[in-house]
């Protein structure tokens, strides 16, 4: 009568066996580290590009729908104008604009000023919940984003002659208050993307 033998497995081919799991798992574990580490790249990225947009989105928008309304100063006894920009001013831009929604039917206006500044590497944008407002009025701040080398503007008046200032320095008049640029270029520089250029066209 044959009798059935039943033979295990030697040590050498369990450590071969080992070892050959050893390796595969060393090359699941590389391909999931690597796969993640796309994964957050990825989701960094989009989280960045879509800061890009927003804020490019932002300040097209508020210059799109730039108004000829001056504002009070916060002492009452001088008017800013509709439009600021100067490289020695408190903020980089600061306009009225209109389009402010109003979903929640508040007794206000649609007019709204905003003003852009950088701080700390970080692109701020302001505003207001009156036009005329006095030092009691606080501004509402809105980091856009960070990283921020520089921002710069670039405004053309309806010759197209361009100037880095707002209301043109050879201006003047009462309707300089209220006068609006033509065209703005906007020069976003970030120091991770370089130089990011709109040029929008603004009043007829």
């Amino acid at each position: 009568m044959r009798q059935l033998v039943v033979r295990g497995f030697t040590l050498i081919e369990v450590l071969v066996a080992l070892a050959v799991f050893g390796v595969m798992s060393m090359l699941a574990y590389t391909a999931l580290g690597s796969t993640l580490n796309n994964a957050d790249y990825l989701s960094n990225r989009m989280d960045r590009l879509q800061s890009i947009q927003r804020t490019v989105r932002y300040l097209s928008t508020d210059l799109f729908q730039v108004a000829p309304r001056p504002v009070r100063s916060e002492v009452g006894d001088s008017y800013s104008p509709a439009l600021q920009s100067s490289l020695g001013s408190e903020f980089a831009l600061e306009l009225t604009h209109g389009g402010w929604s109003n979903p929640a039917g508040l007794p206000r206006g649609t007019l709204q000023r905003v003003a852009y500044r950088i701080e700390d590497d970080e692109l701020v944008r302001y505003h207001w919940n009156v036009l005329d407002r006095t030092y009691a009025n606080e501004p509402v701040a809105t980091v856009l984003i960070d990283d921020v080398e520089s921002l710069y503007f670039r405004y053309f008046d309806a010759s197209g002659e361009p100037s880095d200032v707002w209301p043109p320095q050879a201006a003047s008049g009462p309707a300089l208050l209220r006068s609006r640029p033509r065209a703005v270029e906007i020069v976003l520089t970030l120091n991770d993307q370089g130089e990011i250029r709109r040029l929008l066209e603004i009043a007829p």
